[in-house]
């Protein structure tokens, strides 16, 4: 990515985070080093779907905040919210897709001896690491939409991992609802688009000035290596589906291993500061504080 494209857009990501309150200190310092690793690479795409991300998570955090805070506790004993996302916080939404830069960059420079990775397009059927990457935040995007949107739903949320799916306070870690669900789906969606306008796919039939076929540029889903409208339609199905699905994975484990700690005096989940854990002592305080 162009260093002068790159800069001020890296610049910018952190202005707004930190103006908006929205990461704390640390997680601004991880936010900016993760800006750089997508930087780096010269696909503009990686770049684009970070900002996609954080844009729209921030986006649907914002959506009736108010009426959120009221519907779980805070560790601290005050109204609900998480706060601003810590670095661990973004760690977890964009390690992984990182990595995967670093060693698809790295792959493109192997490919190309003169050591300008940004030339060439994408075949079909190649480079699973892109796959990863776009999938990484596909599933985030999902699991941001479907917590922050589906917590304002009208049903109860019902326990993913219970036998009987059983109904549960709003905030649960494992609980889901319908609508939430759906928001999911709705923001792998928005990754999905964004890399199918931007990753640089290999159109069908690409040939040089002179006629000559760089190669099989036929069409994907007949065998050759070419991205068509039904390659890239069905790209953006499976990208969404895939998304939508890790962010109910991330609802099996969140209820399986993440425990939730719920006022029995008011009902609603209490919170910690950052999505950290709620110790029973630190529930204890927050019920003694807003009793108070």
């Amino acid at each position: 990515m162009h260093p002068y494209i790159a800069v001020p857009a890296t610049v910018a990501l952190v202005w707004r985070a930190y103006s908006r309150n929205s990461l704390t200190p640390a997680g601004l310092v991880v936010a900016a080093l993760t800006a750089v690793v997508h930087a780096l690479h010269p696909w503009s795409a990686f770049f684009a779907l970070l900002v996609v991300f954080f844009l729209c998570g921030t986006a649907v955090t914002k959506v009736k905040h108010d009426v959120k805070a009221r519907l779980t506790l805070s560790a601290s004993g005050s109204s609900g919210g998480e706060g601003p996302r810590t670095h661990i916080q973004v760690f977890a939404n964009s390690l992984v897709a990182s990595v995967l830069i670093l060693l698809h960059y790295r792959q493109l420079l192997a490919r190309d001896k003169s050591g300008d990775a940004s030339q060439g397009c994408w075949p079909y059927g190649s480079d699973l690491l892109v796959v990863g990457i776009v999938s990484n935040y596909a599933a985030v995007a999902a699991d941001t939409f479907s917590s922050e949107l589906g917590i304002l739903s009208k049903g109860r949320p019902r326990l993913l991992t219970s036998w009987n799916f059983r109904e549960v306070p709003p905030g649960t870690n494992g609980g889901i609802t319908f609508w939430g669900t759906m928001a999911g789906f709705l923001g792998a969606s928005t990754i999905a688009l964004t890399s199918v306008l931007l990753l640089p796919f290999c159109p069908i039939g690409l040939t040089s000035r002179t006629g000559k076929l760089f190669g099989d540029y036929q069409p994907g889903l007949q065998g050759g290596s070419g991205w068509g409208l039904r390659e890239k339609a069905a790209w953006v199905l499976a990208i969404t589906i895939w998304g939508g699905l890790g962010s109910l994975l991330d609802s099996v484990l969140g209820g399986c291993f993440q425990a939730s700690v719920v006022d029995t005096r008011t009902g609603k989940v209490i919170e910690g500061n950052g999505g950290e854990k709620v110790g029973m002592l630190r529930s204890l305080q927050a019920r003694l504080t807003e009793s108070a």
